[in-house]
């Protein structure tokens, strides 16, 4: 078992690992051990060598699984997915039936993505009993509210994904609806995005919203006013990002399915009543010494990702499906989305800078890898197990066998890369010093990168004219006195331009099945104009879904630098 940083720890002790009457009952260890064991059930013959395998690769913090799986794997009626998409359909009954199901998937530990489309605008005619229509961001507050009532797995706060499509009445409404700063806090906003709008934006052309019920044209406004109030708000506030709704659909695996929603970070689309098992290599472990320089060691990143796409293929069999609904789909379709971490640390330690054409040639050649790997692994578990039961419907079709729809997907990794000790998803480092705060209620994190002491030390630049510029800046920008080639590996998220961020997430994303939850970490001073050009670009480069987060926009954010705060720590 790989020594655990005290940051993981609190957390696994606050969320993860078993308790009894507040009593912690079970280490890290035996949490691996539990997970491990009960993923291997699914497994007919050599149940004990696949326990063994599994129990290895997240012990090591070579892959862990999303938090559904540590936390309720092998307990009764454990719930292993992490990320649902529920329908919203435009009467009373089944809106209040999804606030229901989603009640449920939260308090097992999962989040849900919504698109409220297809309901009726507010203040329209909802018929004689009813009165005027609230509209969706109406039933949004109130899918908030529950949310707030009912905490993820009785050990995180609840998350959701609201999405509407931009042809939508309300969809200024829906735009501003968190300009306040406090309003709809367990829901990140999205709007869904059609080419033909960003057409109409490019060409100055009036655009047409829709009733969705009546299908009548209610108003014709220029698609740039629209637009301009997009990005004026993402500035401000962070919110709403965009869902590129055509480029998801293109690549949808099933021809004739339709997807409208994601999760509540946006990297796993997802048709209604579908769920997806998520879990993620830790790229800072798949690094090799040769010939006296950091390499991928492509054998171990092969052996990893195969023993991962049978434990999430596994997570499937031997899950507990809160509604049958979900069952359904999730067996029919088999998705997973096997993504990494650690990306930033593994460009550090091979001396590459995140902001330059070796990283993003790197990020595109391993994708595919990946990609390419899991393809074969989830081949393997057809001639195995047998291929999805929508395979003969699915663009693999005579083809390939597949095992799953879907392979690959990259996730955020917030609370897993703590505990796997390394950096966020696909994202530069935010800072090299900095707190952590709100993700364990009122306790406050202390960060200073493993990563960046151990090379500092190395080179015998880890003196106290450093550590100080560190703690106080988060920062080695004014570190003229450490050459520039270690300072450009060390570059922060808000010190890389928006290009490089977006060029990384292309990069990813074209060998991704799924999406790429990605941040675009932007500087407190940078403009709406810049915001404009992260939006049209990432439309053009083809991707699924955008974010961009500005600063200091809003009155909270979770992670902070640490202006000295941690200087006793080292």
């Amino acid at each position: 078992m790989d020594a655990l940083s005290p940051n993981a720890m609190q957390l696994l002790e606050q969320r993860y690992l078993l308790k009894k009457n507040g009593d912690l009952m079970e280490s890290p260890e035996a949490m691996f051990q539990r997970v491990a064991e009960y993923i291997a059930t699914a497994e007919k013959d050599n149940q004990a060598y696949w326990a063994e395998r599994f129990f290895e690769m997240m012990s090591r913090l070579e892959f862990l699984p999303n938090s559904p799986t540590l936390m309720n794997a092998g307990l009764t009626g454990g719930q292993l997915s992490a990320c649902f998409v529920l329908p919203i359909e435009d009467n009373l009954e089944a809106i209040f039936s999804s606030l229901t199901k989603a009640s449920l998937i939260h308090k097992s530990g999962g989040g849900t993505g919504y698109n409220f489309s297809q309901l009726r605008p507010r203040g329209s005619d909802a018929g004689r009993s009813v009165g005027p229509a609230s509209g969706p961001v109406g039933f949004l507050r109130v899918f908030d509210e529950a949310t707030r009532q009912v905490k993820q797995g009785g050990k995180r706060r609840g998350a959701n994904m609201g999405i509407l499509n931009v042809d939508h009445p309300d969809i200024l409404e829906f735009i501003n609806a968190k300009g306040d700063g406090v309003s709809l806090q367990n829901f990140n906003l999205s709007v869904g995005i059609s080419d033909r709008f960003m057409k109409a934006v490019e060409g100055g052309l009036p655009w047409e919203l829709k009733n969705p019920f009546t299908k009548k044209v209610m108003q014709r406004v220029p698609a740039r006013s629209i637009w301009d109030a997009i990005v004026r708000n993402a500035w401000e506030s962070g919110d709403p990002g965009l869902i590129f709704l055509d480029a998801i659909n293109r690549r949808n695996p099933i021809k004739n399915g339709v997807i409208t929603s994601t999760n509540p970070c946006g990297e796993v689309p997802l048709e209604d009543f579908e769920s997806c098992n998520l879990g993620s290599v830790n790229l800072s472990r798949m690094l090799q010494q040769e010939k006296g320089e950091v390499q991928v060691d492509w054998d171990k990143l092969r052996s990893v990702i195969h023993t991962a796409v049978r434990f999430l293929d596994n997570v499937i069999t031997v899950n507990h499906y809160v509604l049958p609904e979900v069952k359904k789909m999730t067996l029919a379709n088999r998705k997973i989305g096997l993504g990494v971490m650690g990306w930033a640390e593994m460009l550090i330690r091979m001396d590459i800078p995140y902001a330059s054409e070796a990283a993003v040639q790197l990020g595109s050649d391993l994708m595919k890898f990946i990609q390419q790997e899991s393809y074969l692994a989830s081949g393997i578990l057809a001639d195995e197990k047998g291929v999805f039961p929508n395979y003969y419907k699915s663009r693999f079709f005579e083809k390939k066998k597949m095992r799953n729809a879907t392979c690959n997907s990259i996730a955020p990794t917030g609370s897993l890369a703590i505990i796997a000790g390394t950096s966020y998803g696909i994202e530069p480092l935010y800072a090299l010093s900095y707190t952590r705060e709100g993700i364990l209620g009122n306790r406050t994190q202390y960060v200073l990168e493993p990563v960046l002491l151990e090379k500092l030390k190395s080179s015998g630049l880890w003196g106290s004219r450093t550590r100080k510029l560190v703690h106080d800046t988060g920062s080695l920008a004014q570190a003229g006195w450490i050459p520039v080639e270690i300072r450009k590996c060390f570059a922060t998220s808000q010190e890389i331009s928006w290009e490089f961020h977006l060029r990384h997430q292309k990069a990813f994303q074209n060998y991704t099945d799924n999406a790429v939850s990605k941040t675009i970490n932007l500087p407190e001073k940078v403009s709406p104009e810049q915001v404009e050009k992260i939006f049209r670009n990432s439309w053009e480069y083809g991707l699924k879904g955008i974010t961009v987060y500005r600063d200091k926009s809003k009155k909270e954010q979770v992670l902070n630098k640490s202006c000295g705060l941690v200087r006793s720590t080292c």
